[in-house]
């Protein structure tokens, strides 16, 4: 386990002053250590030293309260008065001038690239020039190059770990973004099969309700099987929003499978019970089909009958599955009316088999037949995976009439 570090709550304290104020804490900790050589140490020959030596040093150090406004500045104002502590005799030694290194590290921190590194080359060739001790300017030049190293780190980590926050702060809004996508889809999705649900169900309902009345005297048996099938039909849509409305709730229990292609001669069923014959067939060999194509295939089929059932005016309907080695073709067929205006191209229906067409990657298409009156809906949806041999393709026609 780390241990944590004395200085860690001192230094979160500073952090958290204002610029200005942390500056000024800075520049008094810097004068105090370079004032402590005239302070701790008595003038040679007795007396005190000269007031010379503690106006340079506090020249040299009051420029850094203003250190990240005017980096350069402060770097030169330092500098000069450090270049006149020697005028006077009568002053202690200094080993390091530490407002010149803080200053330094500043300007590397700071500055941009070509001025820092001009302002470095210049302080460094100013020192060999001026101070007359090679040891002393060597030392100089390790000190001055060593906080302008520090400070060019220092910079170089503040950078990363500007970039690194801002990386995290844009994959954050990307997540953000997605997740709203991802439930504006499930919305459209849920939207997309409450309309399916209902419109069928509706459907059914209101033409076994028109027909009931007309044969209710006439034909009792045919009255009660309309009234049967609208019971039906109303209890399957609720089994249905129930199940869909499942999806809203954040706590929902185990769901119910969604509808398939084997539940398809149930639905032709139920659409038959409004008086119109509907056929199913299928040929080729049945394949794999991922559970949302299962389900968009149901709810195309669903959502042509439907129409059949509202708009056509038709007696008979044909729902033919074709296995092909890459895809499923539903192709649903009416001998009604076959205009345009059969299957309308506002509102959600045929919008709505398309979007389900392509959400999984297939194609729907809709219009009035061109081999006899009436109107055709095909969707052509992936198979989970392609098939392909040249062998003899089994056909096989499995008719179910309602």
């Amino acid at each position: 386990m780390p241990v944590p570090s004395p200085l860690g709550p001192l230094r979160d304290r500073l952090r958290s002053l204002p610029p200005l104020w942390a500056d000024a804490a800075l520049a008094v900790a810097v004068l105090i250590v370079q004032l402590w050589p005239l302070l701790s140490r008595d003038a040679p020959r007795g007396g005190q030293w000269s007031w010379w030596g503690y106006a340079v040093v506090v020249a040299a150090v009051v420029p850094l309260v203003w250190r990240r406004r005017a980096p350069i500045a402060t770097l030169l104002a330092s500098l000069t008065a450090t270049s006149l502590y020697d005028l006077s005799d009568h002053v202690a030694s200094q080993p390091i001038w530490y407002g010149g290194l803080v200053a330094t590290y500043t300007v590397a921190v700071h500055s941009p690239r070509w001025p820092r590194i001009a302002i470095l080359f210049g302080t460094l060739i100013g020192g060999v020039l001026l101070v007359g001790s090679s040891e002393t300017a060597l030392r100089g030049i390790v000190l001055f190059v060593a906080a302008y190293a520090i400070g060019r780190a220092s910079a170089t980590s503040r950078a990363y770990a500007a970039a690194l926050e801002e990386r995290a702060v844009r994959l954050e809004r990307e997540r953000v973004v997605e997740a709203e996508r991802a439930a504006e889809r499930e919305r459209a999705r849920i939207a997309r099969d409450m309309h399916d649900i209902l419109a069928h169900a509706v459907s059914l309902m209101v033409v076994q309700a028109e027909a009931g009345p007309v044969v209710v005297r006439s034909d009792p048996a045919r009255a009660e099987a309309a009234f049967d099938a609208i019971a039906a039909a109303g209890r399957d849509a609720m089994v249905q929003l129930r199940r869909t409305l499942n999806v809203l709730k954040e706590e929902a229990g185990p769901r119910a499978p969604q509808p398939t292609v084997a539940a398809l001669a149930e639905l032709a069923e139920q659409v038959s019970g409004a008086g119109i014959e509907v056929v199913c067939s299928a040929s080729g060999e049945p394949g794999p089909l991922l559970p949302d194509v299962e389900v968009a295939a149901y709810r195309i089929t669903q959502e042509a009958l439907t129409n059949v059932v509202k708009h056509a005016g038709a007696t008979r309907a044909d729902v033919r599955l074709r296995w092909e080695d890459d895809a499923l073709v539903i192709d649903v067929t009416d001998d009604g009316r076959g205009s345009a205006s059969s299957f309308p191209s506002g509102g959600n229906g045929l919008a709505g088999v398309r979007k389900r067409a392509e959400s999984c990657g297939g194609s729907a298409v809709a219009g009035p037949r061109t081999d006899g009156p009436g109107f055709r809906v095909t969707a052509r949806l992936p198979l989970a995976a392609g098939r392909s041999g040249t062998g003899t393709k089994q056909n096989r026609e499995n008719g179910v009439t309602a």
